[in-house]
């Protein structure tokens, strides 16, 4: 099986024509990105490689991902390389909203407040979840949004350094972090994880609720081609917060 996703053809007498080199490319590089093999922001091999690869003619490679980006599937910068892009074909879409309108749409007033923020060294789970290598540092920070007087979302974020070096001087005191980065640093793909929990000690501590009250938490992360950029954990009353998706035909 070749390095970029390819399926041995078969070869019994009762097989079915065998594929042209540009089908059988296209095929294997589409089945990678569709099937996730490849996510957002996987770097395709070069085209020099996947000739060799292929035995082929770099030309043929060049216009199977010529052909690739008219799809949308991958994004071909010059020096750069083809990578693959986020894909709209999906059946439900999580928007990324900021807070602050999440809470004016309640009519309430907004605040934020910075109740921690350091940099430091990622520990190895940190460097597991933003893919980091040792040694790199993160910013950590920890938000409370209020609407009015009252508690709305407990925000507990890491920030990839590596990726967003102005966060090291930025205090998030007149922008919180979640709009801030959306300001600052484009996002090639985002993942959702939504649970229904029992509130910890630091969630209940800030949020005023009793330990063990249901809350609704939001685990996000975000990619800038193949690096991260955030993790997130947002931590709502849960009977306070409703998730809303929008839903969208799969295109055939």
């Amino acid at each position: 099986m070749h390095g970029a996703g390819a399926i041995m053809a078969d070869t019994t007498p009762d097989a079915a024509p065998v594929q042209s080199l540009h089908q059988r490319i296209l095929g294997d590089i589409e089945q990678n990105i569709m099937t996730g093999r490849w996510p957002p922001g996987h770097k395709v091999p070069s085209e020099q490689l996947l000739a060799e690869e292929y035995g082929c003619s770099r030309m043929t490679v060049n216009k199977v991902l010529t052909q690739l980006a008219r799809a949308g599937l991958v994004q071909r910068r010059r020096k750069i390389g083809s990578v693959v892009l986020p894909q709209k074909a999906q059946s439900a879409i999580l928007e990324i909203y900021d807070i602050r309108e999440e809470v004016k749409a309640l009519d309430r007033p907004y605040s934020h407040r910075i109740l921690q923020r350091s940099l430091r060294s990622s520990d190895k789970a940190e460097r597991e979840t933003l893919g980091l290598s040792p040694r790199q540092k993160v910013v950590s920070v920890t938000c409370l949004h209020f609407a009015g007087e009252a508690p709305f979302c407990l925000e507990e974020r890491l920030i990839n350094l590596a990726v967003v070096p102005e966060a090291e001087d930025e205090t998030f005191v007149d922008m919180s972090p979640g709009p801030w980065l959306l300001g600052h640093v484009p996002w090639s793909a985002a993942e959702h994880r939504i649970a229904a929990l029992g509130a910890n000690e630091v969630a209940a501590r800030h949020l005023h609720l009793a330990k063990g009250t249901p809350v609704l938490v939001v685990e996000r992360q975000t990619w800038r081609l193949d690096q991260s950029v955030t993790h997130v954990r947002l931590t709502y009353p849960g009977e306070s917060h409703a998730l809303m998706a929008r839903f969208t035909p799969l295109q055939g």
